[in-house]
């Protein structure tokens, strides 16, 4: 993928989000890194298993690669730039959503199938239209699609921070349901799951037009291979 010309201006701060999509990652990876189908989170069988195992390790890759991408360090050496954006890509994103669509459809429950298929869709989709910003030489666009698509990839992080949240309010709006607190994790889970990606989006949208409206015009460079 080519070089952006620039990104975030804080490497302390793409460095901490490096960190906590390591932890945040190494923890939903973990119960699944023996391959023992009764202890996941999630409890899927047979093939449902197999694609459930596939989304959360290629998602994992793509989670820690993100951040780097981001990094003026990283940014300046373009050929490392490309080989860990393809890395992020092709073996991240593209499979990662790949398995994610049939997984969500696999639920079983609607919100889930819903909240959790749009974002599948839409991570490869602003994953192309970054690679095809950078082969046009548009740097800027490729950055905020980029920008774009790894929201979608920090959902994983998100919708986890969202949850507590979403449980404590729920507690004191609606008390204990009949079905008892785990009835009440269950529900709470889809709603954060959905709401993960668009907080995500919506901020990194804010972010991106504000970025637009202080840089100065700079007209596109030639197209790069990506």
């Amino acid at each position: 993928m080519a070089h952006t010309v620039e990104g975030p201006r804080n490497p302390r701060r793409l460095l901490l989000l490096f960190a906590v999509a390591v932890v945040v990652g190494t923890v939903l990876v973990v119960p699944y890194a023996t391959l023992d189908m009764d202890g996941g989170r999630v409890e899927a069988h047979g093939v449902h298993y197999a694609l459930l195992v596939t989304h959360i390790f290629t998602a994992f890759v793509a989670l820690v690669l993100g951040p780097l991408q981001f990094l003026p360090a990283v940014r300046a050496r373009r050929r490392v730039h490309r080989v860990l954006g393809r890395c992020y890509v092709f073996a991240g994103v593209l499979p990662s959503a790949a398995a994610g669509v049939p997984v969500a459809l696999l639920s079983g429950r609607l919100l889930t199938q819903i909240g959790l298929t749009i974002p599948a869709l839409l991570w490869p989709v602003t994953a192309f239209l970054a690679v095809r910003a950078a082969r046009r030489g548009d740097h800027a666009a490729h950055r905020d699609w980029m920008t774009r698509n790894y929201a979608l990839t920090f959902l994983a992080v998100t919708s986890r921070i969202l949850v507590p949240f979403l449980l404590l309010a729920r507690l004191a709006i609606e008390g204990t349901p009949a079905g008892g607190r785990q009835a009440l994790v269950d529900g709470t889970i889809p709603v954060g799951q959905a709401l993960g990606w668009i907080v995500n989006l919506v901020l990194v949208e804010y972010l991106i037009r504000r970025r637009r409206a202080a840089a100065p015009a700079v007209p596109p460079s030639a197209p790069r291979p990506a």
